[in-house]
């Protein structure tokens, strides 16, 4: 795991409100534990080597605040249908970095179309359309983490 996998994985813990994570990969620990506020991750690297020596601990890493978007925004968008990630894991908006998106803003769709792909523990889920419509707009960015429920793309069923 290089050091842009582990920056990606405290912002999206960061971001997420959960209070610790536990990740183990190969030979390699990753604790990441977030305060009350959410604000700083407090995080601990474990490399299992043949002595099995753990590495200092890494100091908080400050995360940017995002403002929430304004109520009128909310109401200008409640006429599109939300369609939301069914997981948590990484979004890919391409079958593969070769190959073309599965959708673009203004692409018709249909129900059971493939709108993209979220990469959880190295196995690939094709999110479906459940509804007809156009996309409105994409709400994650491509390669980006997202959690359970969060919104991925808006679109208008008319």
């Amino acid at each position: 795991m290089d050091l842009k996998e582990i920056q990606n994985l405290i912002k999206f813990v960061s971001n997420s409100g959960v209070a610790e994570v536990k990740l183990e990969t190969g030979d390699i620990k990753i604790t990441i534990r977030t305060t009350l506020e959410g604000n700083t991750p407090d995080i601990t690297y474990v490399q299992q080597a043949p002595l099995q020596q753990a590495l200092p601990q890494a100091a908080p890493a400050p995360v940017a605040q995002t403002a929430t978007p304004a109520a009128p925004v909310a109401d200008d968008n409640s006429k599109y249908v939300t369609i939301k990630s069914p997981m948590i894991g990484t979004f890919y908006r391409k079958p593969a970095p070769d190959k073309p998106s599965f959708v673009e803003v203004g692409s018709s769709i249909g129900k059971g179309d493939v709108l993209c792909v979220v990469e959880a523990m190295k196995l690939f889920n094709e999110i479906e359309a459940e509804i007809s419509g156009k996309i409105v707009k994409i709400l994650v960015d491509d390669m980006s983490p997202v959690e359970f429920d969060q919104p991925l793309f808006l679109v208008d069923p008319s």
